[in-house]
């Protein structure tokens, strides 16, 4: 399952992961986060102990989402060494984000 990211737990969880990190930001009310949320489920699960998946909900955590310039969503963010090295917007398939996530690797 994706992991839950917040404004207080993402410098810890992110930032400083060990491993690289895709971060999901999302609302609830958005259609094309809804049409990625099960892909991002799956890459979580396809990717588990290697990368760390998780999600940010922009209208509950606005901190994240101001530090990483999110001005729409979907934004998924691709981490490395707690810094930004890809970024997607939009709704896109999953092979773009697992040829992504496997340039991380």
């Amino acid at each position: 399952m994706a992991f839950k990211f917040t404004d207080n737990n993402f410098e810890e969880e992110a930032i400083q992961s060990s491993v690289p990190v895709v971060v999901d930001f999302y609302a609830d009310w958005c259609g094309p986060c809804k049409m990625i949320a099960p892909v991002i489920e799956e890459l979580a699960k396809d990717y588990e102990g290697k990368v760390k998946i998780g999600k940010v909900n922009t209208d509950e955590n606005r901190g994240v989402a101001t530090k990483y310039n999110v001005m729409s969503i979907p934004t998924i963010v691709f981490l490395k060494d707690g810094k930004v090295v890809d970024t997607v917007v939009g709704a896109v398939p999953k092979t773009v984000l697992e040829q992504k996530i496997n340039a991380m690797l």
